[in-house]
């Protein structure tokens, strides 16, 4: 069977479900990319339904990562809903490359651990990539719902780690769908980076004011 086949194959055998939490995780990425808080519920329901999809298919560890997203995104609606005049609205920011490298540091060390674990109970078939897509996923949502810039390029990685795994673990057609994430997320690095820099332009002029 040739790569093609295989991917048509995987996309014939999505349930209903899995085609409504695809869709809604590409409106989730379109909607993060424009600020719209409408990103968050996206992903609600989304990671609701790729939580079931992945306990039922035996993926415990992406399972409980989706459990984690949807927490994660009633935290993002609560966080981007914030009126701007209050002081807990967040709006697009930069984190210091030593505060990167301590977040990579621990990411690192974090999958790690979990990938030790993971070769012990002989749980994963790719103990490695599946402990750092995981943990890397939950570090750079969080960078994501405080909005800080660099988290499309921790996706753009994060997502290319994905596409091995997946590519590894025989689901294709999810395979392909990282592919598009890719493509995404680093449209979405040059959107806010406007964005950054339109508000650091406007903040300049209004303090010359």
């Amino acid at each position: 069977m040739s790569f093609i086949d295989q991917i048509i194959q995987s996309a014939q055998a999505m349930s209903g479900w899995e085609a409504v939490a695809t869709l809604l995780g590409l409106a989730y990425l379109t909607l993060a990319i424009k600020e719209s808080i409408w990103a968050w519920p996206c992903a609600f329901v989304s990671t609701l339904i790729y939580t079931v999809i992945f306990w039922e298919g035996q993926l415990p560890l992406q399972s409980l990562l989706n459990v984690f997203y949807l927490g994660m995104a009633v935290y993002g609606f609560w966080l981007w809903r914030r009126p701007k005049t209050e002081e807990t609205h967040v709006d697009i920011h930069r984190l210091s490359w030593k505060t990167h490298l301590l977040l990579i540091g621990f990411g690192v060390l974090i999958s790690g651990l979990i990938a030790a674990y993971l070769i012990h109970t002989g749980t994963s078939k790719m103990p490695y990539l599946d402990a750092g897509v995981t943990v890397f996923s939950v570090l750079t949502t969080i960078l994501t719902a405080r909005k800080v810039l660099e988290n499309w390029l921790y996706w753009v990685v994060v997502d290319g780690a994905a596409i091995a795994l997946y590519w590894q673990t025989g689901f294709y057609f999810t395979m392909v769908l990282m592919a598009v994430y890719v493509v995404m997320v680093i449209i979405g690095f040059f959107e806010w980076l406007q964005l950054y820099r339109q508000a650091q332009t406007k903040s300049v002029a209004e303090s010359v004011e």
